[in-house]
């Protein structure tokens, strides 16, 4: 492991990351909700259908104050006690702040809760007080505080440094922190994130112990250290290209993005505001007041509670509502299809879509705009052929004005109980943006094993000029990540091999050593990448070695900036970083192997 610099205040632990397997807590069943209808109207469904009606209350897990009202601490706190370390519980929460300033306030976010301001801007909903994420529950290791969230808040920490000690699927997204922004744990633990956009952080962004961490379209004081990889695409503040040493790595601009959509409230009406798309974007999207892009009120959207069924959900957007996921877990019988242009999928909460009887969870149309947003797809115990997939294979249609974006819509195999899908996430309209994903084979929990939680692929990209952001993919059966499709761009990726593999002959592909983390098939003449790191741990059998992290054809269009791999304290090794470039991992020191560019 890179040391940070000799002026950080406390250097990151050598010693490599481990995962601990903790006891699930099993998914309980959740009350039916209360669908509202209006009388039977000829329609899409039929003569006897009747029509789904939108709007409406937003179900017992989203927890709406005011600064009028009394204990709002004692109530976050009750939440968090119940949530603090149910990594694999069936519990989700969304904590809603309507506008106004909160005197006192110290937010603890534990598993499956999210925190927002329900202003149309961050300033609206201000916190004299802390959102606060610590690893008290996990002995001060922060590598497993997944799945949770902060937006839209402007916060005053009390002592002047908010801490937001996370790993994967932790998006710290639209904030204004008046001071430090702390991303390691008490006592400078493990941590393993991470994700930031669009939000302004006025002192220095620490790191400290963070291995790696990827910043978008923000606007920071300064920032600390770097240990692995640090990467930052349009980020006013952020530090000059300087990688391997220190690790930065530092784009102008972001090429395209949209920021997630997001609940607010306009006087006493809540409406979900969607950004528009920005290109070669710098900074906030909301620096000089209200952001630019459109209203929706709540009555366009079927508010989806616990309960609610495929066959509703489906019928809801085929009669032209939006979708508003409150928190919860929803097993689906049959895909959810989203085949009609701009629609939004919000889900508050984590909240969570597990497929039964091998289907697809989500699907979307090869259809302009869809913004599918704030998702857990949890792989169910019958193998499915995919988890999410957006577009139809084989489709040339542009989507370039309009792109369809993923923002944090994570896919899990394993770690709740056996769950088993051959490939996690597959993206075939062109132009996608992926905003932020973690797709994550369980190392541990329940159902974990190298053939219990089988899952070949993370992510499979056909669809040509897609754009990924924050991509973290971790620990499948073969390729982690294979993209198929033309014009491909990645800005920062994060991976682990799979811990479990049981020997060499487990991961052999054909003549070379293990499936690369990330591989651009030889038919591609374009693509390009940007901060790129992998991993291995392959405790069941350490003498496992990895051909090469990357795998890409030697070709003039396809260029990798700041790539490397790592060996986590000599559990297995790599050969190359990528092809047969680069130098081999060796002995057991944490000590990445690296090439700045290729070819």
């Amino acid at each position: 492991m890179h040391a940070p610099p000799t002026e950080t205040p406390m250097a990151p632990p050598t010693a490599p990351r481990r995962r601990r397997r903790t006891r699930t807590f099993g998914l309980a069943a959740f009350a039916i909700s209360l669908l509202m209808a209006v009388p039977t109207a000829h329609n899409a469904f039929g003569a006897d259908a009747k029509a789904i009606e939108g709007g409406g209350d937003l179900g017992p897990n989203v927890m709406v104050f005011d600064p009028s009202m009394p204990d709002i601490q004692a109530k976050v706190d009750e939440v968090f006690k119940k949530q603090e370390s149910a990594q694999f519980g069936d519990g989700r929460y969304a904590l809603m702040f309507k506008p106004g300033t909160y005197d006192n306030l110290n937010a603890q976010i534990g598993f499956y809760t999210s925190i927002a301001g329900l202003g149309l801007n961050p300033d609206d909903t201000t916190f004299n007080g802390d959102v606060t994420v610590d690893a008290g529950w996990f002995d001060g290791n922060a590598t497993q505080n997944f799945w949770r969230s902060a937006e839209n808040l402007a916060l005053n920490p009390v002592s002047g440094t908010d801490r937001w000690a996370v790993s994967q699927a932790a998006p710290f997204r639209r904030m204004h922190v008046k001071g430090g922004l702390n991303l390691a744990p008490d006592g400078y633990g493990w941590a393993s994130g991470g994700y930031i956009a669009d939000s302004k952080i006025d002192g220095q962004v620490g790191p400290y112990s963070q291995q790696q961490w990827y910043t978008r379209d923000s606007s920071i004081g300064s920032w600390g250290n770097g240990v692995w990889n640090m990467t930052f695409s349009g980020v006013e503040g952020a530090p000059a290209q300087s990688f391997p040493e220190p690790p930065y790595t530092t784009l102008e601009n972001t090429p395209v993005s949209r920021e997630k959509p997001f609940l607010y409230l306009d006087g006493d009406d809540y409406k979900v505001f969607v950004p528009e798309k920005r290109t070669n974007a710098r900074g906030v999207s909301w620096a000089n007041g209200a952001p630019k892009g459109e209203s929706i009120p709540l009555d366009q959207f079927y508010v989806v509670k616990p309960g609610a069924t495929a066959e509703t959900i489906n019928a809801a957007v085929e009669q032209g509502l939006h979708l508003l996921f409150t928190p919860g877990v929803y097993h689906v019988d049959q895909t959810i299809n989203i085949d009609r242009a701009n629609t939004v999928a919000l889900g508050l909460g984590m909240a969570t879509i597990v497929p039964d009887n091998g289907v697809t969870a989500i699907k979307v149309g090869d259809v302009d705009g869809v913004k599918l947003a704030g998702l857990l797809i949890d792989a169910g115990t019958t193998n499915s052929k995919s988890l999410i997939e957006v577009g139809t294979e084989g489709s040339t249609t542009s989507h370039a004005d309009n792109p369809t974006s993923l923002q944090d819509v994570f896919a899990r195999v394993g770690g709740a109980g056996a769950g088993k899908a051959t490939t996690a996430m597959v993206i075939n309209s062109n132009d996608t943006i992926i905003d932020h994903t973690w797709l994550w084979r369980a190392d541990h929990g329940e159902g974990v094993g190298w053939e219990t939680n089988r899952s070949d692929y993370g992510l499979q990209v056909n669809g040509d000029n897609v754009l990924a952001t924050g991509l973290f993919v971790e620990h499948f059966n073969k390729y982690d990540v294979r993209w198929s499709g033309e014009n491909g761009k990645t800005i920062f990726f994060q991976n682990e091999k799979s811990y479990d593999a049981p020997n060499q002959a487990a991961i052999q592909n054909g003549d070379t050593k293990g499936f690369a983390a990330y591989k651009v098939d030889d038919s591609v003449t374009t693509h390009e990448g940007w901060g790129l790191g992998s991993y291995c741990y392959y405790n069941v059998d350490p003498t496992i070695v990895q051909g090469h992290g990357f795998e890409a054809p030697v070709k003039p269009g396809v260029k990798f900036h700041d790539l490397l791999v790592v060996s986590l304290g000599g559990q297995g090794q790599y050969d190359h970083v990528i092809n047969d470039t680069g130098s081999p991992t060796s002995g057991t020191d944490t000590v990445p192997s690296q090439v700045v560019s290729f070819p």
